[in-house]
């Protein structure tokens, strides 16, 4: 029974993984993959030398960095104020609410997101418009940008990493707040003492994999938010490798580039596991 599982693993998970071998080559249509000449560490050190490059990892950092500080606690405190809604019918409204955006393609946020702060017909613009006389370009000054980057990824996916929390509160034992509230204990302390304790091995393990997608924004997010305007921010991995790659058909490049990112991806989940580990929340 395992068979068929080996069987998808090894033909489109690992065999896949063969044309890495093109980010030591200099790659061409022609030749093929194993017909192009070997280039070594070519790719490797145009990538380290780059002051171009050096600023799009920078970016990444920055940006993915951002989106796991702000966007990693909001689902917990989602979880932690669903767990205590006791109308049902409110609560299912609520969940299915902050639900939804995350089956939304990033193609329709993007235009909800450009409906409201579009600088000539946004929605919020037309309101500054009235009380200030002069709109605000917010999807075209970096600051406003980034803040507009960060709580979308947020808004569309809190709610559905907020199941995962729900899930484990599920498993928490009920006499612990019994015998806390007989002993005076209110819902802040039966959530310090009780509750968040309970939860930190499933937040340890979602921090370790956070942590592990440090390096990979999401490509949709930013492809589809991004303007010249603001380049030298918005400029990530996934945006570069897409420009260079497909567009300017420089696959070795691209190839070494991905590579580079998941190596650091690797390297961080082996640091972060180390260090949850001391704490005796390794993942393994």
């Amino acid at each position: 029974m395992f068979v068929p599982v080996i069987l998808f693993f090894l033909i489109f998970k690992y065999y896949p993984m063969t044309g890495l071998v093109i980010a030591f080559k200099k790659y061409s249509f022609i030749k093929g993959v194993w017909g192009s000449p070997w280039a070594g560490l070519d790719s490797f050190k145009m990538i380290f030398q780059s002051p171009q490059i050096r600023s799009i990892i920078w970016n990444t950092l920055k940006l993915s960095g951002l989106s796991i500080i702000i966007g990693f606690p909001i689902p917990i405190v989602l979880a932690l104020l669903l767990n205590e809604v006791r109308k049902m019918q409110f609560k299912r409204l609520v969940q299915t609410l902050v639900y939804l955006p995350h089956f939304l393609n990033w193609v329709i946020v993007g235009g909800i997101v450009v409906t409201i702060f579009s600088q000539s017909t946004g929605t919020l613009n037309h309101v500054i418009e009235k009380l200030f006389g002069e709109s605000y370009p917010f999807l075209y000054k970096e600051f406003s940008w980034v803040s507009i980057f960060v709580a979308s990824g947020v808004w569309k996916e809190a709610g559905w990493n907020a199941i995962i929390y729900l899930a484990a509160l599920t498993s928490i034992d009920q006499s612990l707040y019994e015998a806390a509230s007989m002993d005076g204990a209110n819902k802040w302390q039966q959530t310090t003492k009780i509750t968040l304790p309970a939860l930190m091995p499933t937040i340890i393990i979602m921090l370790i994999l956070k942590i592990g997608h440090l390096m990979e924004l999401g490509f949709d997010q930013v492809y589809v938010l991004q303007n010249n305007a603001v380049s030298e921010i918005s400029e990530v991995i996934s945006t570069f490798m897409y420009k260079i790659g497909i567009q300017q058909a420089n696959f070795s490049l691209a190839t070494a580039m991905g590579l580079f990112e998941s190596l650091v991806g690797l390297l961080l989940v082996i640091s972060a596991n180390r260090i949850a580990r001391r704490f005796g929340q390794g993942l393994w």
